[in-house]
């Protein structure tokens, strides 16, 4: 039973951190470092410092405060090796005016608020399971959840700030589980017009406890393990003509990664976007490949709403076939 126990934490690990030569995708949490939504990814995960369009607090807890309307996205990734990635989010926006401005037509927010909340579920299935003596006992499978919370301010025309609530929850294995409490703290601020600078720390505190007594008894033991501790510093450029979004960022943790990404979105015109991106330019190591990406975009005006549909794809080292993401935003 322990080998069985082990080689399942070997393969939900080994499965979701293709980059072996990475520390930061090999260790505990994986799977929420992947990315979030077909936009996102389709720019590389270059996307802190963002303020425009679908927003969501995965990246930076700060940017819902920038979220016009409300927006409702859902987003299933396809994976290979019998692996799932899917995202569910919510953000919106709320502006406070001040009361004698109530006859001003064209009065301003004396600020802003913002709150996103969502779910990242991720799983390992048809996993062999045998028993001591080779037999096969059935499928085996893994699940691992994000629920996370933010709410950020606008506290003048230059900066916002936002905090983000990040619990998670790990099945691996019968009574084998473990859950954990992380935070994000994220700031933006507009340098000018056109250029946004973001700071972002993640995974604050967040870690897993495991305890086998349940399965092993006395023979169980107690064990933590915690996640990298990442800081990112993220810009962006809107030029106007053409409309075009560049964004690059830098990332480094507490355990010596240290990686650029850069991504691109250009408006070929009103209802239709193309993207592109670089993930994992690695300067720690010459031995990380990068995971270039592409997608585009598509919004439509409904009766009751705005639908946008989102498609990425990313090339997924190590693995057979690469990620392929799509993602439904509806804006009301």
């Amino acid at each position: 039973m322990k080998i069985t126990i082990t080689i399942l934490v070997l393969l939900s690990q080994i499965l979701f951190s293709q980059q072996n030569f990475i520390s930061s995708n090999s260790s505990v949490g994986s799977f929420s470092r992947k990315g979030f939504g077909a936009r996102g990814i389709a720019l590389g995960n270059s996307a802190s410092s963002l303020t425009e369009g679908n927003l969501t607090s995965y990246y930076n807890p700060a940017q819902s405060v920038f979220q016009k309307d409300n927006s409702f996205s859902t987003t299933y990734t396809f994976l290979s090796l019998d692996r799932s990635l899917n995202f569910l989010n919510f953000t919106r926006k709320f502006e406070f005016f001040d009361a004698k401005d109530s006859a001003n037509a064209n009065r301003k927010p004396r600020t802003s608020a913002g709150i996103s909340f969502g779910v990242i579920n991720s799983g390992v299935s048809k996993i062999d399971g045998r028993d001591n003596q080779g037999f096969k006992k059935g499928d085996l499978s893994t699940s691992e959840n994000q629920f996370f919370i933010a709410v950020s301010n606008r506290f003048s025309d230059k900066l916002a700030m936002g905090l983000s609530f990040k619990f998670y929850y790990y099945k691996l294995y019968e009574d084998v589980t473990s859950t954990g409490l992380g935070f994000d703290f994220g700031a933006i601020y507009f340098i000018n017009k056109q250029l946004t600078l973001a700071v972002v720390l993640s995974d604050i505190n967040s870690k897993y406890k495991w305890d086998t007594s349940p399965l092993f008894g006395t023979e169980g033991t107690i064990s933590e393990h915690k996640f990298p501790l990442t800081k990112k510093v993220s810009l962006t450029y809107n030029f106007d003509d053409p409309d075009f979004i560049l964004t690059g960022e830098y990332e480094f943790d507490n355990m010596g990664n240290r990686l650029f990404r850069i991504g691109g979105e250009y408006l070929i015109f009103d209802s239709f976007t193309l993207r592109g991106g670089i993930d994992n330019i690695n300067t720690a190591t010459t031995d990380a490949p990068i995971r270039p990406s592409f997608g585009f975009g598509y919004l439509s005006d409904l009766q009751f709403a705005r639908f946008a549909f989102d498609y990425a794809f990313m090339l997924e080292p190590y693995s057979p076939s690469p990620q392929h993401v799509i993602g439904i935003n509806i804006i009301f």
